[in-house]
């Protein structure tokens, strides 16, 4: 018997998933890398970060992670699932906007649709953030962030939602859109 191979026991509909996630281009401002997934969430995992970067500027950060359970999970309905997890700094004014949270929620529902992203199961929340200097820190600036923390069970193409994570990023860290029919030029992954 020859010896074992590291892919050896991975699940092919998991192989083909990390693939098609792997397919998905990212737009210029992202720089996209992998990181070790969970151990303990399901059977097999694959995660991805990115950061959103103009010039020196770090706008944002956000992890995907593609999780897979054979056997299925209840409370998935299914055997995969997709989480994500976002920040970007916005306007401290932004921050007060009671509507926030919902706009948040719309960026990622948002995303979803355009990337024609199917999906059922989804679930998240989104924090606002705001932070002002008192007494001896009176100088430094406000800031605010927001974040969005969400999952969802995919169907399809995980390209497509791999994608939408992506945009979900952009729009996050106040990126325009693209305009329709400009490719963006596929950026460099590095190992994390």
């Amino acid at each position: 018997m020859g010896a074992r191979t590291k892919l050896e026991g991975i699940p092919a509909p998991f192989t083909r998933a990390v693939e098609e996630v792997k397919r998905a281009v990212a737009r210029p401002e992202l720089e996209i890398g992998e990181m070790p997934p969970p151990q303990r969430i399901a059977p097999f995992a694959h995660a991805m970060t990115a950061d959103v970067v103009i010039g020196e500027a770090e706008l944002g950060t956000g992890r995907f992670i593609l999780l897979h359970d054979p056997a299925g999970n209840d409370a998935w309905n299914g055997t995969f699932r997709c989480v994500t997890f976002a920040r970007a700094d916005i306007e401290h004014e932004m921050a007060t906007d009671p509507l926030i949270t919902q706009v948040g929620w719309s960026w990622l529902t948002d995303a979803l649709a355009d990337a024609s992203a199917e999906h059922t199961s989804s679930a998240g929340s989104i924090t606002v953030v705001r932070s002002e200097g008192f007494g001896a820190m009176s100088d430094d600036e406000a800031d605010a962030q927001i974040e969005v923390r969400a999952s969802w069970t995919p169907h399809g193409d995980l390209e497509a939602h791999a994608s939408a994570w992506m945009e979900l990023l952009g729009k996050l860290a106040g990126l325009p859109p693209l305009s329709p029919g400009v490719v963006p030029l596929t950026r460099r992954r590095s190992a994390r």
